[in-house]
Protein backbone atom coordinates (compact mmCIF):
# COMPACT_ATOMS: atom_id res chain seq x y z
CA UNK A 1 0.00 0.00 0.00
CA UNK A 2 1.19 3.71 -1.07
CA UNK A 3 1.86 6.14 1.88
CA UNK A 4 -0.71 8.38 0.24
CA UNK A 5 -3.42 4.86 0.36
CA UNK A 6 -2.41 4.42 3.68
CA UNK A 7 -3.14 8.61 5.08
CA UNK A 8 -6.53 7.99 3.39
CA UNK A 9 -7.28 4.76 4.92
CA UNK A 10 -6.44 6.20 8.75
CA UNK A 11 -9.16 7.79 10.32
CA UNK A 12 -8.61 11.92 10.72
CA UNK A 13 -9.82 11.51 14.26
CA UNK A 14 -9.64 8.68 16.14
CA UNK A 15 -10.96 8.96 19.70
CA UNK A 16 -9.89 5.86 22.44
CA UNK A 17 -11.43 5.05 25.27
CA UNK A 18 -12.25 8.68 26.29
CA UNK A 19 -13.53 9.48 30.00
CA UNK A 20 -14.65 12.92 31.57
CA UNK A 21 -15.90 13.52 35.23
CA UNK A 22 -16.25 16.05 37.24
CA UNK A 23 -16.71 16.93 41.15
CA UNK A 24 -19.80 18.54 42.07
CA UNK A 25 -20.72 19.88 44.96
CA UNK A 26 -18.55 20.36 48.87
CA UNK A 27 -17.67 18.96 51.69
CA UNK A 28 -20.05 15.80 52.28
CA UNK A 29 -22.39 16.63 49.18
CA UNK A 30 -18.88 16.57 46.68
CA UNK A 31 -20.10 14.01 44.05
CA UNK A 32 -18.43 12.85 41.34
CA UNK A 33 -20.31 13.06 37.60
CA UNK A 34 -19.52 10.89 34.58
CA UNK A 35 -20.03 13.31 31.30
CA UNK A 36 -18.40 10.46 29.06
CA UNK A 37 -17.82 7.21 29.88
CA UNK A 38 -15.10 5.38 28.02
CA UNK A 39 -15.77 6.85 24.33
CA UNK A 40 -14.54 5.04 21.14
CA UNK A 41 -15.81 7.36 18.36
CA UNK A 42 -13.95 7.86 14.84
CA UNK A 43 -13.92 10.53 11.98
CA UNK A 44 -12.61 9.24 8.63
CA UNK A 45 -10.53 11.41 6.51
CA UNK A 46 -12.63 13.91 4.26
CA UNK A 47 -16.57 12.40 6.03
CA UNK A 48 -19.16 14.21 7.36
CA UNK A 49 -19.50 12.47 11.07
CA UNK A 50 -22.53 13.06 13.23
CA UNK A 51 -22.91 12.86 16.92
CA UNK A 52 -26.31 13.06 18.14
CA UNK A 53 -27.63 12.90 21.37
CA UNK A 54 -30.15 15.06 23.79
CA UNK A 55 -29.49 17.66 26.34
CA UNK A 56 -26.95 16.52 28.50
CA UNK A 57 -25.68 13.08 26.51
CA UNK A 58 -22.72 14.68 26.65
CA UNK A 59 -21.70 15.54 23.26
CA UNK A 60 -20.58 19.45 23.73
CA UNK A 61 -17.98 17.85 26.26
CA UNK A 62 -16.76 15.21 23.51
CA UNK A 63 -16.36 18.42 21.22
CA UNK A 64 -14.83 20.46 23.73
CA UNK A 65 -12.03 17.26 24.30
CA UNK A 66 -11.31 17.47 20.34
CA UNK A 67 -11.16 20.98 20.26
CA UNK A 68 -8.82 20.73 22.95
CA UNK A 69 -10.62 23.40 25.46
CA UNK A 70 -11.31 20.39 28.06
CA UNK A 71 -7.67 19.07 28.86
CA UNK A 72 -8.81 16.81 31.64
CA UNK A 73 -9.60 13.51 30.39
CA UNK A 74 -9.03 9.95 30.57
CA UNK A 75 -8.05 7.58 27.17
CA UNK A 76 -6.30 9.32 24.13
CA UNK A 77 -6.88 11.00 21.14
CA UNK A 78 -4.94 10.41 17.75
CA UNK A 79 -5.27 13.22 14.69
CA UNK A 80 -3.85 11.67 11.25
CA UNK A 81 -2.15 8.91 13.50
CA UNK A 82 -0.41 11.37 15.93
CA UNK A 83 -1.71 11.26 19.41
CA UNK A 84 -2.11 14.58 20.77
CA UNK A 85 -1.98 16.15 24.26
CA UNK A 86 -4.00 17.90 26.31
CA UNK A 87 -1.32 20.66 25.54
CA UNK A 88 -1.47 21.16 22.06
CA UNK A 89 1.03 23.18 19.84
CA UNK A 90 -0.33 26.14 18.26
CA UNK A 91 -0.25 24.11 14.47
CA UNK A 92 -2.17 21.32 15.97
CA UNK A 93 -4.52 23.58 17.88
CA UNK A 94 -5.29 25.32 13.83
CA UNK A 95 -5.73 22.06 12.90
CA UNK A 96 -9.20 21.78 14.64
CA UNK A 97 -11.59 24.28 14.30
CA UNK A 98 -15.22 24.69 16.25
CA UNK A 99 -18.38 26.47 14.78
CA UNK A 100 -20.57 27.13 18.13
CA UNK A 101 -24.65 27.59 17.98
CA UNK A 102 -24.85 31.27 18.93
CA UNK A 103 -22.58 32.62 16.18
CA UNK A 104 -23.30 36.38 17.64
CA UNK A 105 -21.37 34.80 20.98
CA UNK A 106 -18.84 34.13 19.05
CA UNK A 107 -17.59 37.28 17.17
CA UNK A 108 -16.90 40.55 18.65
CA UNK A 109 -19.38 42.93 18.35
CA UNK A 110 -17.06 45.98 18.43
CA UNK A 111 -15.56 44.90 15.49
CA UNK A 112 -15.89 44.55 12.04
CA UNK A 113 -15.68 41.40 9.78
CA UNK A 114 -12.51 42.05 7.92
CA UNK A 115 -10.79 43.75 11.21
CA UNK A 116 -11.51 39.99 13.00
CA UNK A 117 -9.88 38.40 9.83
CA UNK A 118 -7.01 40.30 9.72
CA UNK A 119 -6.33 40.21 13.61
CA UNK A 120 -6.70 36.29 13.19
CA UNK A 121 -4.35 36.26 9.97
CA UNK A 122 -1.60 38.35 11.77
CA UNK A 123 -1.88 36.45 15.20
CA UNK A 124 -1.01 33.43 13.50
CA UNK A 125 0.99 34.96 11.08
CA UNK A 126 -0.78 32.74 8.71
CA UNK A 127 -1.00 35.94 5.55
CA UNK A 128 0.95 38.66 5.13
CA UNK A 129 -0.59 42.04 5.92
CA UNK A 130 -0.20 43.01 1.66
CA UNK A 131 -2.29 39.38 1.23
CA UNK A 132 -5.01 40.01 3.62
CA UNK A 133 -7.90 41.70 2.02
CA UNK A 134 -7.74 39.30 -0.51
CA UNK A 135 -7.70 36.38 1.62
CA UNK A 136 -10.44 37.57 3.65
CA UNK A 137 -12.38 38.16 0.15
CA UNK A 138 -11.63 34.59 -0.53
CA UNK A 139 -13.00 33.35 2.54
CA UNK A 140 -16.34 35.16 1.98
CA UNK A 141 -16.86 33.38 -1.47
CA UNK A 142 -15.95 30.16 0.23
CA UNK A 143 -18.89 30.98 2.61
CA UNK A 144 -21.10 32.39 0.33
CA UNK A 145 -21.72 35.82 1.36
CA UNK A 146 -21.12 39.11 -0.73
CA UNK A 147 -17.44 40.85 0.11
CA UNK A 148 -19.53 43.87 0.94
CA UNK A 149 -20.15 43.01 4.37
CA UNK A 150 -16.56 42.58 5.40
CA UNK A 151 -16.90 46.33 6.86
CA UNK A 152 -19.89 45.25 8.79
CA UNK A 153 -20.42 44.77 12.43
CA UNK A 154 -22.41 41.29 13.59
CA UNK A 155 -25.33 43.24 14.76
CA UNK A 156 -26.40 44.45 11.63
CA UNK A 157 -26.18 40.62 9.91
CA UNK A 158 -29.03 38.18 10.06
CA UNK A 159 -28.30 35.10 11.97
CA UNK A 160 -27.52 32.57 9.33
CA UNK A 161 -25.23 35.47 7.98
CA UNK A 162 -23.35 35.28 11.14
CA UNK A 163 -22.91 31.53 10.97
CA UNK A 164 -21.37 32.26 7.64
CA UNK A 165 -19.10 34.41 8.95
CA UNK A 166 -18.16 31.93 12.04
CA UNK A 167 -17.59 29.41 9.78
CA UNK A 168 -15.13 31.92 7.71
CA UNK A 169 -13.23 32.64 10.75
CA UNK A 170 -12.41 28.67 11.43
CA UNK A 171 -11.90 28.57 7.62
CA UNK A 172 -9.21 31.22 7.77
CA UNK A 173 -6.86 28.75 10.13
CA UNK A 174 -7.06 26.27 6.87
CA UNK A 175 -8.17 23.18 9.69
CA UNK A 176 -8.72 19.99 8.33
CA UNK A 177 -11.53 19.14 10.90
CA UNK A 178 -14.60 21.06 11.54
CA UNK A 179 -16.39 20.85 14.43
CA UNK A 180 -19.65 22.18 13.92
CA UNK A 181 -21.78 22.05 17.18
CA UNK A 182 -25.28 22.50 17.00
CA UNK A 183 -24.21 24.90 14.29
CA UNK A 184 -27.46 25.22 12.82
CA UNK A 185 -30.02 24.75 16.15
CA UNK A 186 -30.86 28.60 16.32
CA UNK A 187 -31.70 28.78 13.15
CA UNK A 188 -35.09 29.01 11.38
CA UNK A 189 -35.72 25.87 9.00
CA UNK A 190 -35.37 27.70 5.52
CA UNK A 191 -31.85 29.03 6.66
CA UNK A 192 -30.46 25.74 8.87
CA UNK A 193 -30.49 24.14 4.88
CA UNK A 194 -28.59 26.68 3.87
CA UNK A 195 -26.00 26.07 6.13
CA UNK A 196 -26.09 22.15 5.77
CA UNK A 197 -25.85 22.50 2.02
CA UNK A 198 -22.69 25.19 2.18
CA UNK A 199 -21.30 22.74 4.48
CA UNK A 200 -21.84 19.71 2.27
CA UNK A 201 -20.31 22.21 -0.67
CA UNK A 202 -16.92 22.81 1.76
CA UNK A 203 -16.72 19.04 2.36
CA UNK A 204 -16.43 18.68 -1.27
CA UNK A 205 -14.56 21.81 -2.38
CA UNK A 206 -12.07 21.90 0.47
CA UNK A 207 -11.64 17.94 0.81
CA UNK A 208 -12.66 18.95 4.81
CA UNK A 209 -13.78 16.54 7.24
CA UNK A 210 -16.37 17.81 9.35
CA UNK A 211 -17.78 16.48 13.03
CA UNK A 212 -21.17 17.40 13.01
CA UNK A 213 -23.02 17.61 16.37
CA UNK A 214 -26.93 18.03 17.11
CA UNK A 215 -29.87 16.75 19.16
CA UNK A 216 -31.99 16.56 15.41
CA UNK A 217 -31.70 13.30 14.04
CA UNK A 218 -33.49 14.73 11.02
CA UNK A 219 -31.02 17.27 10.56
CA UNK A 220 -27.77 15.30 10.69
CA UNK A 221 -29.58 12.24 8.41
CA UNK A 222 -29.85 15.06 5.83
CA UNK A 223 -25.84 15.93 5.64
CA UNK A 224 -23.66 12.58 7.65
CA UNK A 225 -21.84 9.81 6.08
CA UNK A 226 -22.17 7.93 9.10
CA UNK A 227 -23.51 8.70 12.91
CA UNK A 228 -22.77 8.21 16.24
CA UNK A 229 -25.46 7.77 19.15
CA UNK A 230 -24.83 9.38 22.75
CA UNK A 231 -26.45 8.81 25.60
CA UNK A 232 -25.32 9.50 29.28
CA UNK A 233 -21.89 9.51 28.05
CA UNK A 234 -21.68 6.45 25.97
CA UNK A 235 -22.18 5.70 22.39
CA UNK A 236 -24.89 3.68 22.32
CA UNK A 237 -25.09 2.76 18.48
CA UNK A 238 -23.06 3.58 15.34
CA UNK A 239 -22.57 2.42 11.71
CA UNK A 240 -23.54 4.09 8.32
CA UNK A 241 -26.65 6.85 8.47
CA UNK A 242 -28.76 4.50 5.75
CA UNK A 243 -28.42 1.25 8.27
CA UNK A 244 -29.01 3.71 11.38
CA UNK A 245 -32.10 4.95 10.09
CA UNK A 246 -33.40 1.61 8.21
CA UNK A 247 -32.43 -0.97 10.95
CA UNK A 248 -31.55 0.99 14.08
CA UNK A 249 -30.08 -1.94 17.12
CA UNK A 250 -30.68 0.57 20.16
CA UNK A 251 -33.41 1.05 22.00
CA UNK A 252 -32.56 4.70 22.54
CA UNK A 253 -32.04 5.27 18.94
CA UNK A 254 -35.30 4.14 17.78
CA UNK A 255 -36.97 6.21 19.79
CA UNK A 256 -35.57 9.22 18.60
CA UNK A 257 -36.00 8.08 15.46
CA UNK A 258 -39.73 7.68 16.21
CA UNK A 259 -39.01 11.59 17.94
CA UNK A 260 -38.77 12.78 14.36
CA UNK A 261 -41.51 15.27 13.39
CA UNK A 262 -43.94 13.63 10.89
CA UNK A 263 -46.83 15.65 8.82
CA UNK A 264 -49.65 14.53 7.79
CA UNK A 265 -51.97 15.40 4.64
CA UNK A 266 -52.86 18.61 6.74
CA UNK A 267 -48.78 19.45 7.78
CA UNK A 268 -49.64 19.32 11.18
CA UNK A 269 -46.63 18.33 12.83
CA UNK A 270 -47.26 14.87 14.91
CA UNK A 271 -43.91 14.19 17.39
CA UNK A 272 -43.91 10.83 18.82
CA UNK A 273 -42.16 11.72 22.46
CA UNK A 274 -39.77 9.25 24.26
CA UNK A 275 -41.83 8.97 27.51
CA UNK A 276 -39.84 5.99 28.93
CA UNK A 277 -36.09 6.39 30.57
CA UNK A 278 -33.70 4.37 29.24
CA UNK A 279 -31.27 2.58 31.74
CA UNK A 280 -27.52 1.15 30.61
CA UNK A 281 -26.17 -0.81 29.76
CA UNK A 282 -27.85 -1.60 26.64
Amino acid sequence: MTQLAKQCARPLLSLHDVSVRFSVGRGRDKEEVTALDAVSFEVQQGSIAGLVGESGSGKSTLSRVVVGLQTEYEGTLEFDGIQLSPRRKRSQTRDIQMVFQDPYASLDPRMTIDSMLFELFSFHRIVPRKEQRSQAERLMDLVQLPKKLLGSYPSSMSGGQRQRVAIARALALNPRLLIADEAVAALDVSVQSGIINLLADLRRELGLSILFIAHDLAVVRSICDEISVIYHGQIVEKGPTQRIFDSPTNSYTQQLIASIPKFDSDYVIRRATPTERIDLPL
